[in-house]
């Protein structure tokens, strides 16, 4: 653990770490909760590890880990419409590297490691109260799964702290996915600002400033929309439809006789 890199060793885990692994050429990494006994709960789009609903899945689906077609009597499969499972480290890992996700870092710490997704500002609460979230929404379930509002990191950061953006039509407490935002934002917004300096590595610093703010601002440890929300509580919420994420789709194509 330190400045460049989160890696661990196995022997090291204990039950409530945030794990993550990085699949094919670093595109994204998939995150759960260690929950002891070389167990790991993690939130799937029903069983595949990202998916948008988009032709972007041939590209995320091509850097997931090939797996095999025997299944694991270790690990559990999905239920119908459920996307939150359990399964054995190994399986999990799919033989990458193991990372542990830090949490309480210094706001320089923070913002020195430049790629989201690995740390955050916010405190994590004792690791009982992460492991028994994790577990009960095991059992009753995330919602349904999106890749901007509500991934498997958005539901490792909940079963950490139970902080909850309840505002679905902004973020969610993902920072792979403000990252994924933040860079051509940053590359948007830097673009005016061209007029004050036409310097090459001015103009790169001003965008790199303005993804470093964006990150810094949308962390879960930072933002002000956020709730502490009990897991029992947030599941009748997605059980009576107070609290809706709803799957991103393409826009219906139009028919050839239009």
């Amino acid at each position: 653990m330190g400045l460049l890199s989160n890696r661990v060793e196995r022997a090291s885990l204990k039950p409530g770490d945030h794990i993550y692994s990085w699949r094919t050429a670093y595109i994204y990494a998939h995150h759960g909760i260690y929950v002891g006994d070389d167990k790991v709960v993690h939130f799937t789009r029903r069983g595949q590890e990202v998916g948008t609903g988009t032709v972007l899945d041939v590209l995320l689906v091509s850097s997931g880990p090939s797996r095999s077609h025997v299944p694991c009597a270790t690990c559990t499969p999905p239920e119908e419409g459920h996307g939150v499972v359990s399964s054995c480290l190994e399986c999990f890992l799919a033989g990458g590297i193991l990372y542990r996700f830090e949490y309480a870092v210094s706001p320089a710490l923070f913002l020195a490691k430049a790629r989201g997704g690995t740390c955050t500002l916010a405190v994590s609460d004792a690791a009982a109260d992460v492991v028994h979230r994790a577990k009960y929404l095991l059992d009753n379930g995330f919602g349904c799964y999106n890749v901007f509002k509500n991934n498997c990191e958005d539901f490792a950061i909940y079963c950490k702290t139970g902080l909850l953006v309840l505002d679905q039509s902004t973020m969610g407490q993902s920072g792979q996915a403000v990252s994924i935002i933040g860079g051509p934002l940053a590359a948007v917004l830097s673009t005016p600002l061209r007029l004050v300096t036409t310097n090459v590595y001015g103009m790169a610093a001003t965008a790199i400033g303005v993804y470093c703010a964006s990150r810094y601002a949308a962390d879960i440890g930072m933002r002000k929309d956020v709730v502490k929300v009990p897991v029992e509580d947030l599941t009748r919420r997605l059980e009576t439809g107070l609290l809706q994420v709803v799957e991103p789709t393409l826009p219906a194509l139009p028919s050839p006789t239009s």
